[in-house]
């Protein structure tokens, strides 16, 4: 625990720290906790409004995410981590290093993320469906009111587009992210949907992998490109057989890429 912040580690060693997505936790991050756990500290928090932590830890943004993530790493004198942040582990990951730097960091492995999600008439690389500022509205209202129905959906478009996906991982997801709580949701939904790191994406002084599912329901490859063209050292691999999530749908060749970057 830091502070109400609920965290699990396992293994010994190097850190590596796996921040989750919008409406997940932790556990989302089980087979690099399998894969990794004999040679590295597999870190993985609930972050704020989720899993574990709930309403009972750090306030429902973004920011309050890196500074508490930020404060575990201090807390227990964490150096020469490697940071894994998934969708919107990838915002607390580029906030954290906005508001407290990279001396902790040795590198950052982004999964599928946009620096800006909502699209506008001069940003067209945010979510693929065009949601926008406007149509948001809407969005964080059926959050609170039409949870149970939409969650299924939300646990759908993870996996690839055209593939059946992993009737277990599938389950799990649903099941999952219908059982967390739209109260909590909504506010980091805000949150997530309130930031804008394109300038950010240019600063970040440590390697950067970005991860991107040929397959993704969510981002398409040109979001991707922008990202690797503007870092100052930053390498993109496209999983052909994955959408959102590289590491729950082609675990064998993320853990073989993830090791190689940790190398």
């Amino acid at each position: 625990m830091s502070g109400a912040m609920h965290v699990i580690e396992a293994g010994e060693g190097r850190p590596l720290l796996c921040l989750h997505g919008w409406s997940c936790h932790g556990g989302f991050f089980g087979p690099q906790v399998e894969a990794f756990r004999s040679e590295a500290r597999v870190v993985t928090p609930d972050l704020p409004g989720h899993g574990r932590t709930g309403r009972d830890g750090p306030a429902l943004t973004i920011e309050a995410a890196a500074d508490a993530v930020a404060g575990y790493m201090a807390e227990r004198g964490f150096e020469n981590v490697i940071v894994v942040g998934w969708s919107m582990g990838a915002h607390v990951a580029y906030a954290m290093i906005e508001r407290h730097g990279t001396s902790r960091l040795a590198g950052l492995v982004s999964i599928d993320m946009t620096p800006k999600v909502l699209n506008d008439d001069a940003w067209h690389l945010g979510l693929s469906d065009g949601l926008d500022a406007a149509r948001n509205v809407g969005v964080r209202k059926s959050i609170q009111t039409h949870w149970p129905e939409i969650a299924p959906r939300i646990a759908k478009r993870i996996f690839a587009r055209g593939l059946l996906a992993d009737r277990d991982l599938l389950a799990f997801a649903e099941q999952q992210i219908t059982a967390a709580d739209p109260a909590m949701l909504a506010p980091m939904w805000a949150s997530l949907t309130a930031q804008d790191f394109r300038d950010t994406i240019g600063r970040i002084d440590i390697p950067v992998l970005l991860a991107h599912g040929a397959r993704s329901a969510l981002y398409g490859p040109a979001m991707a490109r922008w990202q690797r063209d503007r870092l100052r050292n930053g390498r993109l691999v496209t999983f052909p057989r994955s959408g959102h999530a590289p590491h729950l749908e082609e675990p064998a060749a993320f853990k073989a890429l993830l090791s190689d970057f940790i190398a």
